[in-house]
């Protein structure tokens, strides 16, 4: 595998917990990109977001993604949001292989219902937003995509599985 495997999909669909996993069957570096951006900012999205605002905070993810995907092998998790330019997806889509976590609203409200961190859940009727998202971004998500994996019920062990399949199938790793 030369390129980097790209991991989209809305927030808690599992990009960061199946790309860990997915690199370490690989025996790939991880990155996530919400990480990277904020070692950059030396500040919480969160807290950036905040004082600076979305469109800035995007143009930041911008720059970070454009480098990601030119570092070579690597399994890269990135933010539910990335999809949202179209040059993130550009770069995501010729640069590497990505695949989208598919994940329904009422599913991701099952896996987050008593998550506080994600500002995403800290609103009156968080399945609505999860439910608008998913409306806004699954177009998104799919015009990046090389392969789509519905999250559905499996573990994550049976989830890292299908995606190699699929990278298999595709000619694009050895059977591991």
């Amino acid at each position: 595998m030369r390129l980097p495997i790209v991991l989209v999909g809305l927030p808690g669909s599992g990009k960061t917990t199946v790309g860990r996993q997915l690199a370490r069957r690989l025996q790939l570096p991880f990155v996530d990109s919400d990480q990277v951006i904020e070692q950059r900012l030396r500040c919480s999205i969160r807290d950036y977001f905040e004082r600076e605002g979305e469109e800035s905070f995007r143009d930041v993810e911008q720059t970070v993604i454009d480098e990601l995907t030119q570092t070579g092998p690597c399994v890269l998790s990135t933010g539910g949001g990335a999809v949202i330019r179209s040059a993130n997806r550009r770069h995501m889509h010729q640069r590497g292989k990505v695949v989208y976590l598919n994940s329904s609203p009422d599913e991701l409200i099952r896996r987050l219902r008593h998550d506080t961190t994600r500002p995403l859940m800290q609103t009156g009727d968080p399945l609505a937003r999860l439910r608008e998202l998913y409306a806004t971004r699954d177009p998104l998500y799919r015009e990046a995509a090389h392969f789509v994996i519905d999250t559905g019920r499996p573990s994550v062990a049976t989830l890292v599985n299908m995606i190699v399949m699929q990278l298999e199938l595709a000619g694009l790793v050895s059977g591991q």
